[in-house]
């Protein structure tokens, strides 16, 4: 069978991850925690998917250099208190291993840590699912196109062949700076007229309809 996506690339939380209003919750305590100002949900939302720490710079854009990594810490602390709690998205897992058993590569691009995907990979016994990942710790934070550039080069896959499914504006304009094509998904952190400001080929509004728009189109 003749695949029209040899790769499918995943964002991981709000994407596979039930996770967004666990961290959104993070944000504000670790604000609260240092007595910063504390953004509004739409706010700390919007960040999610970048990098730990471009994201809370932009959710708490007057924190000083020094408050900046105590709001790091503080904003681990709560997570790490909480992340064993989180959930995949209900028919996640068993869409996974659908493509997988179709022929597809399936590979994770992240605005996690390293520890924390590999974390979360591990508790969920997602680690023979995935060909790759990459992380801000070793590629550029998202929406540089470097993740996929990065994937595409290690897999040997050409990024008219590749496709990147994400819940956040970051996922869709990385995939457009990369020049790969892309699935926003609105049940995460972005809300479905801000995710088509990047052109995705469709917005899908839960798993299942994600699955169907896979089966006809991947």
């Amino acid at each position: 069978m003749s695949l029209r996506y040899e790769l499918i690339v995943w964002d991981w939380d709000g994407t596979l991850m039930d996770s967004t209003p666990t961290i959104v919750r993070c944000i504000q305590d670790a604000c609260r925690d240092l007595a910063l100002p504390v953004p509004e949900d739409s706010v700390a939302s919007h960040v999610i998917g970048l990098g730990i720490q471009e994201s809370l710079r932009k959710a708490c854009p007057t924190v000083s250099v020094d408050d900046h990594y105590k709001l790091i810490d503080r904003f681990r602390f709560h997570y790490l208190s909480k992340d064993h709690e989180l959930s995949l998205f209900e028919g996640a897992k068993d869409l996974l291993y659908q493509l997988k058993d179709r022929g597809h590569l399936l590979a994770v691009a992240t605005g996690k840590s390293r520890k924390g995907l590999d974390r979360s990979l591990g508790f969920h016994q997602l680690e023979d699912i995935f060909v790759d990942s990459r992380t801000p710790d070793e590629s550029k934070s998202k929406p540089h196109p470097g993740m996929l550039l990065d994937l595409s080069d290690a897999l040997l896959v050409p990024m008219e062949k590749i496709l990147m499914i994400g819940d956040t504006t970051h996922d869709l304009g990385m995939a457009n700076a990369a020049g790969a094509d892309a699935v926003g998904v609105t049940y995460g952190a972005h809300p479905e007229h801000v995710l088509k400001t990047e052109n995705p080929l469709a917005c899908v509004k839960n798993v299942q309809e994600l699955s169907d728009w896979l089966a006809a189109n991947a």
